[in-house]
This record gives C-alpha cells, structure tokens and sequence, in this order.
C-alpha cells in the first residue's frame, strides 16, 4: 500500500465532493474541478475527509494509488485555496505587460514581441514589468503555463538574463579567461 496513498484528504465544509461512479466533482469557493478515476482506484467520503482505496495489489495498482491521492488533494486545495507561480524577469530591457485583452506581452530581447494568452480558468498579473504571477484552480495548468513562459527566454548561465521561477537558483559559469 502507498504511503502517499493511504493517508485521508481533509475536506472543509464549504468544499462539495460529488462522486458518480469513477468522476468524482469537486466544488468550492474558487470554482468547480473533475477528474475521472482509473478502474482499479476507490474513492470514498467520510464525515471530513476522502480516502482513496484499490481494488487489486498489483504494481500498477500500487503506482496509481498515490497519484490519484495526490491528484484529489491537489483539487481540494485548488478549489478552496488556488495555486501561484511567480516568475522573474532579469535583463537590460527585458519587461512585461498584461493588454487589454488579458494576454500578456513579452519583450525579451527578440526582434518582436511575444503574445501569450491565459489558459482557461487561469489569470496572469504583473507587477514592476518584470514580476509575472499565474493565479489557477488547476495545479497542472498553472504549471505548464509557467514552464511556458520561462521557456520563451530560460536563464542563461553566464548573466542570468532571462525568464526564471521566484525560487530557482542560477548557476553561474565563469566566463573566458582575457589575455
């Protein structure tokens, strides 16, 4: 049995779980998430909590297990709290805008600039033209629109220019030796 697994999700009260044979609904606050479960997966509900069972003790079973756990608990948590990225933007020049259309603008050293458009159920702010924060109920979506982004203009190892995660630490390579 996965460790991941076995351990119950809390639910609050003002979070709705409704579960249709293997879709299971989750509605709160922030707004409503769907996930279809795989046939050896269980999902029941309790007085406050999910608890995700298998059927079978196989190592697929097993694999599945703590994927639909956390992916459940990931939905919760969208639903009630909401997920954020934050990116970084570092280079002479470089900056962002949101347009009037909520897509945002990117000018990252290319000779054009670039245009993104949100995800569904998905927001994009800026801050100081170079802070970009992706706001979402959906943990997966929230991440690949970042992992979209950064990889428009990924840091490069010698200056640091370009697009990187709030957190991320850059590498820095020492650069050639003058005469």
């Amino acid at each position: 049995m996965s460790r991941i697994g076995k351990n119950p999700i809390p639910i609050n009260s003002n979070i709705k779980v409704l579960i249709q044979d293997k879709k299971i609904k989750i509605t709160g606050p922030k707004g409503e998430l769907e996930h279809t479960l795989a046939p050896q997966i269980q999902v029941k509900q309790t007085n406050n909590d999910l608890i995700v069972y298998i059927d079978h003790n196989d190592k697929i079973s097993k694999q599945l297990h703590g994927l639909h756990r956390t992916i459940l608990n990931n939905m919760v948590i969208g639903v009630s709290e909401g997920f954020c990225k934050i990116l970084q933007i570092q280079g002479i020049g470089y900056r962002a805008q949101i347009n009037q259309d909520k897509s945002l603008t990117l000018n990252v050293g290319y000779s054009h600039p670039i245009h993104i458009y949100p995800y569904k159920n998905t927001t994009i702010n800026v801050e100081n033209n170079t802070i970009i924060q992706i706001h979402g109920i959906n943990k997966e979506i929230v991440g690949q629109l970042a992992a979209k982004i950064r990889s428009i203009r990924p840091p490069e190892p010698y200056k640091g220019k370009g697009i990187k995660y709030q957190n991320e630490i850059i590498r820095k390579k020492v650069g050639k030796a003058g005469k």
